[in-house]
C-alpha cells in the first residue's frame, strides 16, 4: 500500500503536508521515461568525449610550428580540371542535415500512430546516414591513397593533421554507422507493430541520438574544415 504523507502527518500544516506528499518515496521527481533519461545520460557522456577530442585538436593545431594543411586545398575535388574546395564536405553536410529533417518527420508520424510512414522515414534517414558514411570512406581513401596521409605522418604539412583527422572523423563515422544500424532495427520493429501497445516513444529516443550525431558534425565541420 502506498504511503500517504497527508494522513501520516496529520499535525502538519496543509502546505507542509502537500510538500511532504510531493517528496514521498513513491513519487517520481522527474517525469521522464527511463529509456529517454538513459539516452540523455549517454549523449551527455558522449558530449564530453567529443569536447575533449575537439579541444585537443585545437590545442595541437594552435601550438604546432609546422604549417597546417589548407583544408580548402586538401579536401578539394576536381571536376573538368578545376578543383572545387570542400565540395564533398558540403554534400556530406547537406546529406546529414537532410537526414535530421526526415528523422523529425518520422517522430511526428510515430506520435500520430502512422507506423508505415514513420518506418519509411526512418529507413530514408538510415539510407542518408549510409550515404554519408560512404562519402566519408571515399574521403579517407583519397587522403590515404592519393595524398599519402597517415595517422603518424603527413606529407602535406603538420604530422598531427592525420592523427587528429582520422581520430575525430573516424569516431564520428563510427557513431553514424551505429546510428544506421540502430535506425534500421527500430524501423523494422515499428513496421512489424512491436511498439503498438507501448507507444512509439522509441522513435523519439532514436531521434535524440541521430540529432546529436548531426549536431556534432556541425562542430567538426566548423572547427576542422572551415578553420
Amino acid at each position: 500500500m502506498a504511503h500517504d504523507a497527508t494522513t501520516a502527518e496529520p499535525g502538519l500544516a496543509p502546505g507542509l503536508r502537500g510538500l511532504a506528499s510531493d517528496w514521498a518515496g513513491e513519487q517520481q521527481t522527474f517525469h521522464v521515461p527511463w529509456a529517454k533519461a538513459m539516452m540523455w545520460i549517454f549523449l551527455l557522456s558522449d558530449t564530453f568525449i567529443f569536447t575533449c577530442f575537439l579541444t585537443g585538436y585545437m590545442h595541437v593545431r594552435a601550438s604546432t610550428r609546422i604549417p597546417w594543411p589548407n583544408s580548402s586545398e586538401v579536401f578539394a575535388l576536381s571536376f573538368g580540371g578545376e578543383p572545387i574546395p570542400l565540395i564533398l564536405i558540403a554534400i556530406m553536410t547537406f546529406v546529414l542535415i537532410t537526414s535530421s529533417g526526415t528523422m523529425a518527420m518520422a517522430v511526428n508520424m510515430g506520435y500520430r500512430g502512422d507506423r508505415a510512414k514513420a518506418a519509411a522515414l526512418m529507413l530514408i534517414t538510415a539510407a542518408l546516414g549510409a550515404t554519408f558514411v560512404g562519402m566519408q570512406a571515399f574521403e579517407w581513401t583519397k587522403l590515404i591513397v592519393d595524398e599519402g596521409v597517415r595517422p603518424w605522418s603527413n606529407p602535406l604539412g603538420a604530422p598531427q593533421f592525420g592523427a587528429t583527422f582520422f581520430m575525430i572523423t573516424g569516431f564520428h563515422g563510427l557513431h553514424v554507422s551505429a546510428g544506421v544500424i540502430y535506425l534500421t532495427t527500430v524501423a523494422m520493429k515499428v513496421l512489424r507493430g512491436d511498439y503498438e501497445k507501448r507507444g512509439y516513444e522509441i522513435i523519439e529516443i532514436t531521434g535524440l541520438y541521430w540529432h546529436f550525431v548531426d549536431l556534432v558534425w556541425v562542430f567538426i565541420f566548423a572547427f576542422f574544415y572551415l578553420w
